[in-house]
C-alpha cells in the first residue's frame, strides 16, 4: 500500500477489543502498517467516535482512551468544517446512506484518499472517488 487510506472507526476498535479474535490480529497489523508508512488518515468524527464507544461498550478506562485519542490525533486529521456536512448530507441523500456514514466518506474525499477502510458499509461500493473496503 503506498495511497492514504482512511480509517472508520470500527477498524480502529477492533484493535483494542480482546474478544474480536482474528479481526483484533487484522486491525492491529493494519494499523500497524497504515501508521509507520505515514498513510492512515482519520477524522474528528472518527476521533470523537473511538472514546464513546471504547468507554461504553469495551470498557476502556477513559484515561486509556484518552491517550490512544491524543495518539490517533497525530495521524493526518481532517477536521469536519459546515462545507463537509453539506456535502455529506448530499451524498447521504443521492447515495441512501446513514448521514454518519457518508460524512465518513466525504472526508475521506477531501482527504485525497481512494479507499475508505470499514466494516459498516458495502464491501467495494464506489462513492465520491472513494472504494469502501471490508479488510475483515
Amino acid at each position: 500500500m503506498t495511497e492514504r487510506v482512511f480509517l472508520d472507526t470500527n477498524v480502529i476498535l477492533y484493535a483494542d477489543d480482546r474478544s474480536a479474535g482474528d479481526k483484533r490480529l487484522r486491525a492491529l497489523d493494519l494499523l500497524s502498517d497504515l501508521v509507520s508508512k505515514s498513510l492512515a488518515v482519520v477524522s474528528t468524527q472518527v476521533l470523537q467516535e473511538y472514546f464513546v464507544v471504547a468507554t461504553r461498550k469495551l470498557g476502556v478506562p477513559p484515561e486509556v482512551a484518552r491517550a490512544k485519542v491524543d495518539a490517533l490525533a497525530q495521524l493526518d486529521v481532517v477536521l469536519i468544517r459546515p462545507e463537509i456536512i453539506v456535502a455529506a448530507i448530499d451524498l447521504h441523500r443521492l447515495h441512501s446512506l446513514s448521514f454518519w456514514d457518508a460524512l465518513i466518506i466525504k472526508c475521506a474525499s477531501v482527504a485525497g484518499c481512494s479507499r475508505v477502510l470499514s466494516e459498516d458499509m458495502q464491501n467495494g461500493v464506489s462513492i465520491d472517488g472513494v472504494v469502501v473496503v471490508n479488510p475483515f
